[in-house]
Protein backbone atom coordinates (compact mmCIF):
# COMPACT_ATOMS: atom_id res chain seq x y z
CA UNK A 1 0.00 0.00 0.00
CA UNK A 2 1.45 3.25 -0.97
CA UNK A 3 1.75 6.11 1.85
CA UNK A 4 -0.75 8.37 0.32
CA UNK A 5 -2.96 5.54 0.55
CA UNK A 6 -2.63 5.34 4.27
CA UNK A 7 -2.37 8.81 5.29
CA UNK A 8 -5.86 8.88 3.67
CA UNK A 9 -6.72 5.82 5.31
CA UNK A 10 -5.68 7.31 8.52
CA UNK A 11 -7.11 10.52 7.57
CA UNK A 12 -10.36 8.89 7.44
CA UNK A 13 -10.39 7.34 10.40
CA UNK A 14 -9.20 10.32 12.38
CA UNK A 15 -12.47 12.57 10.83
CA UNK A 16 -15.11 9.31 11.35
CA UNK A 17 -13.64 9.08 15.57
CA UNK A 18 -14.44 12.94 15.30
CA UNK A 19 -17.43 12.45 14.27
CA UNK A 20 -18.72 10.08 16.76
CA UNK A 21 -16.82 12.03 19.20
CA UNK A 22 -18.78 15.23 18.59
CA UNK A 23 -22.50 13.18 18.27
CA UNK A 24 -21.93 11.88 21.89
CA UNK A 25 -21.21 15.25 23.06
CA UNK A 26 -23.79 16.97 21.37
CA UNK A 27 -25.86 14.01 22.50
CA UNK A 28 -24.95 15.07 26.47
CA UNK A 29 -26.33 18.62 25.70
CA UNK A 30 -29.69 17.66 24.99
CA UNK A 31 -29.89 15.25 28.41
CA UNK A 32 -32.72 16.45 30.36
CA UNK A 33 -32.52 17.09 34.11
CA UNK A 34 -35.33 15.99 35.51
CA UNK A 35 -37.50 18.09 37.96
CA UNK A 36 -37.87 17.84 41.54
CA UNK A 37 -41.24 16.16 41.52
CA UNK A 38 -40.46 13.93 38.59
CA UNK A 39 -42.09 10.42 38.41
CA UNK A 40 -39.84 7.58 39.80
CA UNK A 41 -42.07 4.54 38.13
CA UNK A 42 -44.58 3.65 36.46
CA UNK A 43 -47.27 4.46 39.44
CA UNK A 44 -46.17 7.82 39.74
CA UNK A 45 -46.05 8.79 36.01
CA UNK A 46 -49.90 6.96 35.38
CA UNK A 47 -51.35 8.92 37.83
CA UNK A 48 -49.38 12.36 36.77
CA UNK A 49 -51.15 11.28 33.16
CA UNK A 50 -54.57 11.02 35.25
CA UNK A 51 -54.13 14.71 36.12
CA UNK A 52 -53.07 15.54 32.91
CA UNK A 53 -56.18 14.13 31.13
CA UNK A 54 -58.34 15.21 34.01
CA UNK A 55 -57.49 19.29 33.43
CA UNK A 56 -57.65 18.56 29.53
CA UNK A 57 -60.97 16.95 30.24
CA UNK A 58 -62.29 19.79 32.37
CA UNK A 59 -61.11 22.37 29.63
CA UNK A 60 -63.20 20.83 27.41
CA UNK A 61 -65.97 21.68 28.96
CA UNK A 62 -65.74 25.37 28.77
CA UNK A 63 -64.36 24.87 25.11
CA UNK A 64 -67.58 22.83 23.75
CA UNK A 65 -70.26 25.07 23.81
CA UNK A 66 -68.12 28.13 22.18
CA UNK A 67 -67.69 25.70 19.19
CA UNK A 68 -71.47 24.55 19.33
CA UNK A 69 -72.58 28.47 19.04
CA UNK A 70 -70.06 28.98 16.20
CA UNK A 71 -71.35 26.02 14.31
CA UNK A 72 -73.70 26.33 11.43
CA UNK A 73 -74.45 22.99 10.74
CA UNK A 74 -76.76 21.51 12.83
CA UNK A 75 -75.43 17.69 12.47
CA UNK A 76 -72.29 19.75 13.90
CA UNK A 77 -73.94 21.03 16.23
CA UNK A 78 -75.53 17.97 17.89
CA UNK A 79 -72.77 15.86 18.19
CA UNK A 80 -70.77 18.69 19.83
CA UNK A 81 -73.66 19.33 22.49
CA UNK A 82 -73.44 15.47 22.83
CA UNK A 83 -69.86 15.25 23.56
CA UNK A 84 -70.10 17.69 25.77
CA UNK A 85 -72.25 16.05 28.14
CA UNK A 86 -70.25 12.42 27.50
CA UNK A 87 -67.34 15.00 28.53
CA UNK A 88 -69.40 15.35 32.14
CA UNK A 89 -69.54 11.81 32.04
CA UNK A 90 -65.73 10.81 31.53
CA UNK A 91 -64.80 13.46 34.31
CA UNK A 92 -66.84 11.15 36.63
CA UNK A 93 -65.21 8.12 35.28
CA UNK A 94 -62.16 9.77 35.84
CA UNK A 95 -62.53 10.69 39.28
CA UNK A 96 -63.65 7.14 40.32
CA UNK A 97 -60.23 6.06 38.46
CA UNK A 98 -58.70 8.45 41.43
CA UNK A 99 -60.49 7.07 44.19
CA UNK A 100 -59.55 3.41 43.02
CA UNK A 101 -56.10 4.43 43.15
CA UNK A 102 -56.54 6.31 46.38
CA UNK A 103 -55.43 9.63 45.21
CA UNK A 104 -57.13 12.92 45.00
CA UNK A 105 -58.50 14.39 41.84
CA UNK A 106 -57.37 17.13 40.50
CA UNK A 107 -55.67 18.46 37.39
CA UNK A 108 -52.43 19.62 36.33
CA UNK A 109 -52.34 22.17 33.06
CA UNK A 110 -52.10 19.86 30.03
CA UNK A 111 -49.92 22.06 27.91
CA UNK A 112 -51.14 19.81 24.64
CA UNK A 113 -54.64 20.48 25.18
CA UNK A 114 -54.14 24.06 26.15
CA UNK A 115 -52.34 24.34 22.63
CA UNK A 116 -55.45 22.10 20.90
CA UNK A 117 -58.25 24.87 22.26
CA UNK A 118 -55.75 27.78 21.66
CA UNK A 119 -55.72 26.32 17.94
CA UNK A 120 -59.46 25.60 17.64
CA UNK A 121 -59.78 29.16 18.97
CA UNK A 122 -57.63 30.09 15.76
CA UNK A 123 -59.66 28.61 13.25
CA UNK A 124 -62.78 29.88 14.69
CA UNK A 125 -61.65 33.36 14.24
CA UNK A 126 -59.48 32.68 10.81
CA UNK A 127 -63.09 31.26 9.12
CA UNK A 128 -66.31 32.95 7.88
CA UNK A 129 -69.37 31.64 9.57
CA UNK A 130 -71.23 28.88 7.49
CA UNK A 131 -70.00 25.38 5.99
CA UNK A 132 -66.24 26.87 6.11
CA UNK A 133 -66.02 27.49 9.66
CA UNK A 134 -67.44 24.06 10.36
CA UNK A 135 -65.14 22.51 8.30
CA UNK A 136 -62.32 23.77 10.59
CA UNK A 137 -64.19 22.87 13.88
CA UNK A 138 -64.29 19.81 12.61
CA UNK A 139 -60.56 19.56 11.69
CA UNK A 140 -60.06 21.05 15.55
CA UNK A 141 -62.44 18.42 16.94
CA UNK A 142 -60.58 15.79 15.54
CA UNK A 143 -56.90 16.66 16.75
CA UNK A 144 -58.49 16.83 20.11
CA UNK A 145 -60.11 13.25 20.10
CA UNK A 146 -57.07 12.03 18.42
CA UNK A 147 -55.32 13.68 21.15
CA UNK A 148 -57.41 12.04 23.68
CA UNK A 149 -57.66 8.71 21.90
CA UNK A 150 -53.56 8.40 22.06
CA UNK A 151 -54.15 9.53 25.98
CA UNK A 152 -56.44 7.19 27.04
CA UNK A 153 -54.92 4.02 24.95
CA UNK A 154 -51.55 4.95 26.78
CA UNK A 155 -53.63 4.81 30.15
CA UNK A 156 -55.39 2.11 29.93
CA UNK A 157 -51.82 0.17 29.01
CA UNK A 158 -50.85 1.53 32.20
CA UNK A 159 -53.70 0.55 34.54
CA UNK A 160 -52.81 -3.05 32.90
CA UNK A 161 -50.11 -3.05 33.43
CA UNK A 162 -50.24 -1.96 37.26
CA UNK A 163 -52.64 -4.23 37.68
CA UNK A 164 -55.48 -1.83 38.46
CA UNK A 165 -57.95 -3.61 36.45
CA UNK A 166 -61.03 -1.60 37.60
CA UNK A 167 -59.12 1.32 36.27
CA UNK A 168 -58.42 0.21 33.01
CA UNK A 169 -62.02 -1.13 32.39
CA UNK A 170 -63.42 2.75 33.32
CA UNK A 171 -60.22 4.00 31.21
CA UNK A 172 -61.09 1.73 27.96
CA UNK A 173 -65.53 2.81 28.31
CA UNK A 174 -63.73 6.64 27.73
CA UNK A 175 -61.36 5.20 24.94
CA UNK A 176 -64.04 4.08 23.50
CA UNK A 177 -66.19 6.86 23.64
CA UNK A 178 -63.61 9.48 22.02
CA UNK A 179 -62.96 7.05 19.26
CA UNK A 180 -66.87 7.01 18.55
CA UNK A 181 -67.03 10.56 18.72
CA UNK A 182 -64.15 11.29 16.13
CA UNK A 183 -65.91 8.61 13.74
CA UNK A 184 -69.19 10.84 14.38
CA UNK A 185 -66.79 14.09 13.70
CA UNK A 186 -65.80 12.68 10.40
CA UNK A 187 -69.22 11.23 9.20
CA UNK A 188 -70.54 15.09 9.77
CA UNK A 189 -67.53 15.99 7.58
CA UNK A 190 -67.70 13.33 4.66
CA UNK A 191 -71.50 13.36 3.99
CA UNK A 192 -72.22 17.25 4.28
CA UNK A 193 -69.93 19.86 5.62
CA UNK A 194 -66.91 19.31 3.78
CA UNK A 195 -69.01 19.34 0.07
CA UNK A 196 -70.60 22.69 0.69
CA UNK A 197 -67.65 24.23 2.23
CA UNK A 198 -66.09 23.61 -1.52
CA UNK A 199 -68.33 24.97 -3.67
Amino acid sequence: MKNSEKQGQTNATQTKATETKEIKNNAKINIVEPSSDAATDLNELFVDSLKDIYWAENALIGALPKMAENATSSALTNAILEHLEITKIQIERLEQVFELLGEKAEGKKCEAMAGLLKEGDSIVVETMPGAVRDAGIIAASQKIEHYEIATYGTLVAFAKTLGENDAAKLLTQTLAEEKEADCLLNDVALNTVNAVAAE
